[in-house]
């Protein structure tokens, strides 16, 4: 297939494999005369499915024994909400804001929390910093400490998760891993719970993975809906009401194409690490060489799955985009909270994608120069 190359920041790029598998699949799921979209649930098809697809996942991101994968709704802002519904307790929560989403999450959080505290912001870097941990101002007591561990809209990362701990808290940690999810490994040691969109890099829209700790489920504020209480759902397996089954399906086979990637003697998640790093250092370092492209982002910080850049001359943008769309290169343009461009690779997004942008990034600078 000669397909262009989508850089969507989410929905996003499905491998080709997996979008051919489920076309194929679409009439008929392995002999069973239906479609996944037409199984029920609770039938033994579609549980042989969710059991495979839970499985690989715990596998592909090395989730201990003692936490929980969930298959939810509602994407990554009903979860602003649904995490301080189970874990706030209505006492004092923390977060660390770096960007729009760790921002909107603080915002929703104060509708549950009896205090939210701002432990630590890069606002007035812009966002194009991360604050250090040693830096951070942590309650006492608080319910959790909250991080977008990937900031999709100004692009920042972080590249180790903070040690609590050794910080002086036992505060459990949120992530919010939308964007970098199966991209790179996640130290559980240091993680309460992990949520996350699957609209990025996991699968389709719709589908809203959510791993947490095993002794954080069952504190719920009476207000939680039923539907949106960890225990609730972990207790019966995701199938507390209609899951996302299209969803967990296509996200399954996803799993099983990432757990198939090999880079020499890496597999699965360590493969795509490496490869989403030689992928992210090719096109920062021609933005970084060109005297038209631009990243604001702090070297140390950059996020290897969003990468936003400017043209320092911005009355060239609708003739770049026209350009890249005529190479096949798509949906580059940036946040409209933001402006500019931006690139999204993720784990389906190949280095020969990543390469053809850098062409014509070179191309379209020299043209103009």
């Amino acid at each position: 297939m000669n397909r262009p190359y989508n850089f969507s920041a989410g929905p996003a790029a499905i491998p080709a494999e997996v979008l051919q598998q489920a076309a194929s699949e679409m009439l008929d799921w392995h002999g069973s005369g239906m479609g996944v979209m037409e199984m029920s649930h609770r039938g033994k098809e579609f549980l042989s499915i969710y059991q495979q697809a839970e499985a690989d996942l715990r596998t592909l991101l090395a989730v201990p024994a003692n936490f929980k994968i969930l298959f939810m709704q509602g994407g990554g802002l009903a979860e602003n909400a649904i995490v301080p519904l189970n874990l706030s307790r209505a006492a004092a929560v923390d977060f660390v804001v770096t960007g729009s989403w760790s921002q909107k999450s603080q915002k929703e959080a104060r509708k549950y929390a009896s205090e939210v505290n701002i432990a630590a912001s890069s606002q007035d870097s812009d966002f194009t910093t991360l604050p250090a941990p040693a830096t951070w101002n942590l309650s006492r007591g608080a319910s959790y400490l909250h991080i977008c561990s990937n900031e999709t809209i100004n692009g920042t990362e972080f590249h180790e998760l903070p040690d609590l701990k050794a910080l002086g808290t036992d505060a459990p940690l949120v992530i919010d891993f939308s964007s970098h999810v199966a991209s790179r490994s996640v130290d559980w040691s240091r993680v309460g719970l992990a949520f996350g969109g699957a609209q990025k890099n996991l699968g389709p829209a719709g589908l809203t993975l959510v791993v947490v700790r095993e002794d954080l489920l069952g504190h719920a504020l009476p207000a939680c809906p039923s539907a949106f209480d960890y225990k609730t759902v972990a207790d019966n397996e995701s199938m507390y009401n209609t899951p996302p089954t299209w969803g967990i399906y296509v996200a399954g086979l996803t799993f099983q194409w990432l757990l198939r990637q090999r880079e020499g003697e890496l597999t699965g998640v360590a493969a795509m690490e490496q490869r989403n790093i030689a992928k992210a250092q090719l096109l920062y370092n021609t933005i970084d060489a060109s005297q038209l492209y631009v990243n604001k982002v702090a070297a140390n910080c950059r996020s290897r799955m969003n990468i936003p850049f400017f043209l320092r001359d911005e009355s060239r943008n609708d003739a770049f985009l026209a350009g890249a769309r005529e190479r096949g290169l798509l949906q580059l343009k940036g946040h409209k909270s933001v402006g500019g461009m931006r690139a999204s690779i993720y784990n389906a997004m190949p280095l020969a994608g990543v390469q053809a942008l850098v062409d014509y990034m070179r191309e379209f600078e020299q043209k103009r120069a």
